[in-house]
Protein backbone atom coordinates (compact mmCIF):
# COMPACT_ATOMS: atom_id res chain seq x y z
CA UNK A 1 0.00 0.00 0.00
CA UNK A 2 1.26 3.49 -0.87
CA UNK A 3 0.12 7.08 -0.47
CA UNK A 4 1.40 10.30 -2.03
CA UNK A 5 1.30 13.61 -0.16
CA UNK A 6 2.65 16.91 -1.44
CA UNK A 7 3.40 20.20 0.28
CA UNK A 8 2.75 23.78 -0.78
CA UNK A 9 5.88 24.23 -2.92
CA UNK A 10 4.56 22.77 -6.21
CA UNK A 11 0.94 21.57 -5.87
CA UNK A 12 0.36 21.45 -9.64
CA UNK A 13 3.12 18.88 -10.11
CA UNK A 14 1.87 16.96 -7.07
CA UNK A 15 -1.63 16.72 -8.50
CA UNK A 16 -0.28 15.68 -11.90
CA UNK A 17 1.83 12.90 -10.37
CA UNK A 18 -1.17 11.65 -8.38
CA UNK A 19 -3.21 11.58 -11.58
CA UNK A 20 -0.50 9.55 -13.33
CA UNK A 21 -0.57 7.13 -10.38
CA UNK A 22 -4.36 6.94 -10.73
CA UNK A 23 -4.92 7.76 -7.07
CA UNK A 24 -6.23 10.63 -5.00
CA UNK A 25 -3.44 12.63 -3.34
CA UNK A 26 -3.21 12.32 0.41
CA UNK A 27 -5.02 14.94 2.45
CA UNK A 28 -2.88 17.29 4.50
CA UNK A 29 -3.59 20.16 6.84
CA UNK A 30 -0.89 22.82 6.64
CA UNK A 31 -1.19 26.12 8.45
CA UNK A 32 0.79 28.70 10.41
CA UNK A 33 0.62 29.47 14.11
CA UNK A 34 0.37 33.10 15.13
CA UNK A 35 4.15 33.20 15.67
CA UNK A 36 4.78 31.92 12.10
CA UNK A 37 5.63 28.33 13.10
CA UNK A 38 4.41 25.66 10.68
CA UNK A 39 1.79 23.07 11.61
CA UNK A 40 1.26 19.92 9.53
CA UNK A 41 -1.25 17.12 10.08
CA UNK A 42 -1.83 14.04 7.93
CA UNK A 43 -5.58 13.64 7.59
CA UNK A 44 -5.40 9.99 6.50
CA UNK A 45 -4.29 6.74 8.11
CA UNK A 46 -0.80 5.79 6.86
CA UNK A 47 0.03 3.00 9.33
CA UNK A 48 2.10 0.34 7.59
CA UNK A 49 2.04 2.17 4.23
CA UNK A 50 4.79 3.42 1.96
CA UNK A 51 4.38 7.18 2.23
CA UNK A 52 5.75 9.39 -0.56
CA UNK A 53 6.20 13.05 0.37
CA UNK A 54 6.86 15.59 -2.40
CA UNK A 55 8.35 19.02 -1.80
CA UNK A 56 10.62 21.01 -4.11
CA UNK A 57 13.20 23.70 -3.42
CA UNK A 58 11.54 26.97 -4.37
CA UNK A 59 11.10 30.26 -2.55
CA UNK A 60 10.48 30.58 0.33
CA UNK A 61 13.21 27.92 0.53
CA UNK A 62 13.51 27.70 4.31
CA UNK A 63 9.75 27.57 4.91
CA UNK A 64 9.33 24.83 2.33
CA UNK A 65 12.21 22.81 3.75
CA UNK A 66 10.89 23.08 7.31
CA UNK A 67 7.44 22.09 6.07
CA UNK A 68 8.99 18.98 4.51
CA UNK A 69 10.77 18.02 7.73
CA UNK A 70 7.51 18.34 9.66
CA UNK A 71 5.69 16.24 7.05
CA UNK A 72 8.32 13.52 7.50
CA UNK A 73 8.01 13.66 11.27
CA UNK A 74 4.22 13.46 11.07
CA UNK A 75 4.43 10.37 8.82
CA UNK A 76 6.98 8.72 11.12
CA UNK A 77 4.83 9.30 14.21
CA UNK A 78 1.81 7.97 12.30
CA UNK A 79 3.63 4.61 11.94
CA UNK A 80 4.29 4.76 8.19
CA UNK A 81 6.30 1.74 7.02
CA UNK A 82 8.62 3.64 4.66
CA UNK A 83 8.93 7.38 4.09
CA UNK A 84 10.19 8.25 0.61
CA UNK A 85 10.94 11.92 0.04
CA UNK A 86 10.65 13.36 -3.48
CA UNK A 87 12.54 16.63 -3.97
CA UNK A 88 12.47 17.36 -7.73
CA UNK A 89 14.82 20.27 -7.00
CA UNK A 90 17.10 19.38 -4.07
CA UNK A 91 17.44 21.93 -1.27
CA UNK A 92 20.76 23.81 -0.98
CA UNK A 93 22.30 21.75 -3.79
CA UNK A 94 24.94 24.31 -4.75
CA UNK A 95 26.60 24.34 -1.33
CA UNK A 96 28.14 20.90 -1.83
CA UNK A 97 31.76 21.56 -0.84
CA UNK A 98 34.02 24.04 0.93
CA UNK A 99 35.47 26.44 -1.63
CA UNK A 100 36.79 28.81 1.04
CA UNK A 101 37.63 28.94 4.72
CA UNK A 102 34.85 28.66 7.31
CA UNK A 103 32.16 27.83 4.74
CA UNK A 104 29.37 25.29 5.37
CA UNK A 105 28.51 22.24 3.28
CA UNK A 106 24.79 22.84 3.44
CA UNK A 107 23.82 20.10 0.98
CA UNK A 108 25.22 17.62 3.52
CA UNK A 109 23.35 19.35 6.35
CA UNK A 110 20.09 18.93 4.40
CA UNK A 111 20.83 15.23 3.86
CA UNK A 112 21.43 14.78 7.60
CA UNK A 113 18.24 16.62 8.54
CA UNK A 114 16.08 14.59 6.14
CA UNK A 115 17.52 11.34 7.49
CA UNK A 116 17.22 12.34 11.15
CA UNK A 117 13.63 13.43 10.57
CA UNK A 118 12.80 9.91 9.38
CA UNK A 119 13.18 9.71 5.60
CA UNK A 120 14.08 6.19 4.45
CA UNK A 121 14.76 7.04 0.78
CA UNK A 122 15.08 10.10 -1.45
CA UNK A 123 14.19 10.68 -5.11
CA UNK A 124 15.44 13.79 -6.90
CA UNK A 125 16.17 15.13 -10.38
CA UNK A 126 19.56 16.19 -11.75
CA UNK A 127 21.57 17.04 -8.66
CA UNK A 128 23.82 20.04 -9.12
CA UNK A 129 26.71 17.78 -8.12
CA UNK A 130 26.78 13.98 -8.17
CA UNK A 131 28.84 13.94 -4.98
CA UNK A 132 25.72 14.89 -2.99
CA UNK A 133 24.64 11.25 -3.34
CA UNK A 134 27.49 10.36 -0.99
CA UNK A 135 26.02 12.58 1.73
CA UNK A 136 23.22 10.08 2.32
CA UNK A 137 23.27 6.89 4.37
CA UNK A 138 19.88 5.91 2.97
CA UNK A 139 19.06 4.87 -0.62
CA UNK A 140 18.70 7.81 -2.99
CA UNK A 141 17.82 8.04 -6.66
CA UNK A 142 19.25 10.90 -8.72
CA UNK A 143 17.10 10.73 -11.85
CA UNK A 144 18.61 12.38 -14.94
CA UNK A 145 16.33 14.35 -17.27
CA UNK A 146 18.65 13.84 -20.25
CA UNK A 147 16.37 11.20 -21.84
CA UNK A 148 13.42 13.59 -21.67
CA UNK A 149 15.44 16.43 -23.18
CA UNK A 150 17.13 14.29 -25.83
CA UNK A 151 13.73 13.14 -27.06
CA UNK A 152 12.73 16.79 -27.56
CA UNK A 153 16.08 17.64 -29.17
CA UNK A 154 15.71 14.70 -31.57
CA UNK A 155 12.31 16.05 -32.61
CA UNK A 156 13.94 19.42 -33.36
CA UNK A 157 16.63 17.72 -35.46
CA UNK A 158 14.23 15.69 -37.59
CA UNK A 159 14.81 16.17 -41.32
CA UNK A 160 18.20 17.80 -40.77
CA UNK A 161 21.77 16.56 -40.87
CA UNK A 162 23.23 16.01 -37.36
CA UNK A 163 26.40 17.77 -38.54
CA UNK A 164 24.41 21.02 -38.52
CA UNK A 165 23.97 20.75 -34.73
CA UNK A 166 26.40 20.89 -31.83
CA UNK A 167 25.98 20.18 -28.11
CA UNK A 168 27.64 22.92 -26.08
CA UNK A 169 28.96 22.30 -22.59
CA UNK A 170 28.36 25.54 -20.62
CA UNK A 171 31.53 24.93 -18.57
CA UNK A 172 34.24 22.36 -17.93
CA UNK A 173 32.23 20.65 -15.20
CA UNK A 174 29.48 19.68 -17.63
CA UNK A 175 31.77 18.16 -20.28
CA UNK A 176 31.17 14.54 -19.27
CA UNK A 177 27.38 14.89 -19.34
CA UNK A 178 27.41 16.95 -22.55
CA UNK A 179 29.72 14.50 -24.35
CA UNK A 180 27.37 11.61 -23.60
CA UNK A 181 24.42 13.57 -24.95
CA UNK A 182 26.37 14.60 -28.06
CA UNK A 183 27.28 10.97 -28.71
CA UNK A 184 23.65 9.89 -28.34
CA UNK A 185 22.40 12.64 -30.67
CA UNK A 186 25.25 12.11 -33.15
CA UNK A 187 26.40 15.73 -32.99
CA UNK A 188 29.69 17.45 -32.30
CA UNK A 189 30.70 18.84 -28.89
CA UNK A 190 31.89 22.33 -27.99
CA UNK A 191 33.02 23.63 -24.58
CA UNK A 192 32.73 27.22 -23.32
CA UNK A 193 35.39 28.66 -21.05
CA UNK A 194 33.64 29.92 -17.90
CA UNK A 195 35.02 31.19 -14.61
CA UNK A 196 32.86 31.79 -11.53
CA UNK A 197 34.10 34.85 -9.65
CA UNK A 198 31.62 34.59 -6.75
CA UNK A 199 28.22 33.00 -5.99
CA UNK A 200 25.65 33.85 -8.71
CA UNK A 201 28.30 35.59 -10.84
CA UNK A 202 30.04 33.95 -13.78
CA UNK A 203 32.47 35.28 -16.34
CA UNK A 204 32.65 33.77 -19.82
CA UNK A 205 35.83 34.46 -21.75
CA UNK A 206 34.22 35.46 -25.02
CA UNK A 207 37.47 36.46 -26.75
CA UNK A 208 38.94 32.96 -26.58
CA UNK A 209 38.09 30.30 -29.18
CA UNK A 210 35.42 27.84 -28.11
CA UNK A 211 37.04 24.45 -27.66
CA UNK A 212 35.90 21.47 -29.72
CA UNK A 213 33.51 21.54 -32.65
CA UNK A 214 33.11 25.00 -34.25
CA UNK A 215 29.67 26.52 -33.64
CA UNK A 216 29.66 28.78 -36.70
CA UNK A 217 26.48 28.27 -38.76
CA UNK A 218 25.38 25.45 -36.45
CA UNK A 219 22.38 25.14 -34.12
CA UNK A 220 23.59 24.86 -30.53
CA UNK A 221 22.01 22.74 -27.79
CA UNK A 222 22.98 23.58 -24.20
CA UNK A 223 22.09 21.11 -21.41
CA UNK A 224 22.38 22.21 -17.79
CA UNK A 225 20.82 21.43 -14.42
CA UNK A 226 19.53 24.91 -13.47
CA UNK A 227 19.02 28.51 -14.41
CA UNK A 228 19.02 30.84 -11.41
CA UNK A 229 19.93 34.46 -12.16
CA UNK A 230 20.66 33.51 -15.76
CA UNK A 231 24.15 35.02 -15.76
CA UNK A 232 25.98 31.88 -16.89
CA UNK A 233 23.49 30.92 -19.59
CA UNK A 234 23.08 34.32 -21.16
CA UNK A 235 26.82 35.03 -21.10
CA UNK A 236 27.21 31.70 -22.90
CA UNK A 237 24.56 32.81 -25.40
CA UNK A 238 26.49 36.00 -26.16
CA UNK A 239 29.67 33.99 -26.62
CA UNK A 240 28.01 31.59 -29.05
CA UNK A 241 26.48 34.45 -31.04
CA UNK A 242 29.88 36.15 -31.19
CA UNK A 243 31.17 32.94 -32.75
CA UNK A 244 28.27 33.10 -35.25
CA UNK A 245 26.09 30.25 -34.01
CA UNK A 246 22.99 29.82 -36.15
CA UNK A 247 20.56 29.20 -33.28
CA UNK A 248 20.65 28.48 -29.57
CA UNK A 249 18.36 26.18 -27.58
CA UNK A 250 18.89 25.54 -23.88
CA UNK A 251 17.55 22.52 -22.00
CA UNK A 252 17.45 23.30 -18.28
CA UNK A 253 16.05 21.00 -15.58
CA UNK A 254 15.30 23.51 -12.82
CA UNK A 255 13.95 26.92 -13.87
CA UNK A 256 14.57 28.99 -10.74
CA UNK A 257 14.65 32.44 -12.43
CA UNK A 258 15.84 34.63 -9.56
CA UNK A 259 16.20 38.42 -9.57
CA UNK A 260 16.17 39.80 -13.13
CA UNK A 261 16.54 36.45 -14.94
CA UNK A 262 13.31 36.96 -16.91
CA UNK A 263 14.51 40.38 -18.05
CA UNK A 264 17.83 38.85 -19.15
CA UNK A 265 15.94 36.20 -21.09
CA UNK A 266 13.96 38.88 -22.93
CA UNK A 267 17.17 40.66 -23.94
CA UNK A 268 19.07 37.51 -24.89
CA UNK A 269 19.38 36.00 -28.36
CA UNK A 270 18.39 32.53 -27.22
CA UNK A 271 15.80 30.96 -29.49
CA UNK A 272 14.06 28.81 -26.88
CA UNK A 273 14.52 27.72 -23.31
CA UNK A 274 13.15 24.26 -22.50
CA UNK A 275 12.66 23.61 -18.78
CA UNK A 276 10.85 21.03 -16.66
CA UNK A 277 8.09 21.72 -14.15
CA UNK A 278 10.28 20.65 -11.21
CA UNK A 279 9.72 24.24 -10.09
CA UNK A 280 6.52 26.19 -10.79
CA UNK A 281 7.18 29.07 -13.19
CA UNK A 282 6.09 32.50 -11.97
CA UNK A 283 5.97 34.05 -15.45
CA UNK A 284 5.02 32.61 -18.83
CA UNK A 285 6.93 33.39 -22.00
CA UNK A 286 6.66 32.32 -25.63
CA UNK A 287 10.39 31.61 -25.52
CA UNK A 288 10.02 29.12 -22.68
CA UNK A 289 8.71 25.59 -23.23
CA UNK A 290 7.84 23.42 -20.22
CA UNK A 291 8.23 19.63 -20.24
CA UNK A 292 6.45 17.75 -17.47
CA UNK A 293 8.36 15.31 -15.26
CA UNK A 294 5.14 13.97 -13.70
CA UNK A 295 5.08 10.73 -15.70
CA UNK A 296 8.81 10.16 -15.07
CA UNK A 297 8.43 10.64 -11.31
CA UNK A 298 5.24 8.57 -11.18
CA UNK A 299 7.04 5.64 -12.84
CA UNK A 300 9.92 6.01 -10.37
CA UNK A 301 7.46 6.02 -7.47
CA UNK A 302 5.78 2.85 -8.69
CA UNK A 303 9.11 1.06 -9.15
CA UNK A 304 10.32 2.07 -5.69
CA UNK A 305 7.01 1.03 -4.17
CA UNK A 306 7.24 -2.37 -5.86
CA UNK A 307 10.94 -2.86 -4.95
CA UNK A 308 12.04 -2.73 -8.59
CA UNK A 309 15.09 -1.13 -10.17
CA UNK A 310 14.72 2.55 -11.00
CA UNK A 311 17.69 2.64 -13.40
CA UNK A 312 15.63 1.01 -16.14
CA UNK A 313 13.87 4.36 -16.55
CA UNK A 314 16.98 6.15 -17.82
CA UNK A 315 18.99 3.51 -19.67
CA UNK A 316 18.56 3.35 -23.44
CA UNK A 317 18.61 -0.44 -23.52
CA UNK A 318 15.74 -0.67 -21.04
CA UNK A 319 17.68 -3.10 -18.87
CA UNK A 320 17.76 -2.97 -15.11
CA UNK A 321 21.18 -2.05 -13.76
Amino acid sequence: MMKLFYGLSNPDLGREIAKKLDQEPGKLKIQKFANDETFVQLLENVRGKNVFLMQTAVAPINDNFMELLIMIDAAKRASADKIIVITPNYFYSRQDRKSGSREPITAKLVADQLTIAGATRLITLDLHSDQIQGFFNIPMDNLPTSQLFMKRATEMMQGNNPIDFVVVSPDGGAVKKSSKIAASLGTGLAVINKMRTEPNKASVVADLPIMGTPVKNRTCFIFDDMIDTGGSLFEATRTLKKHKAKGIYAFITHGIFSNDAWEKLGKSEINKLIVTNSIPLRIKSERVEVLSVADYLAKAILRVNNDKSVSVLFHNDGKEV
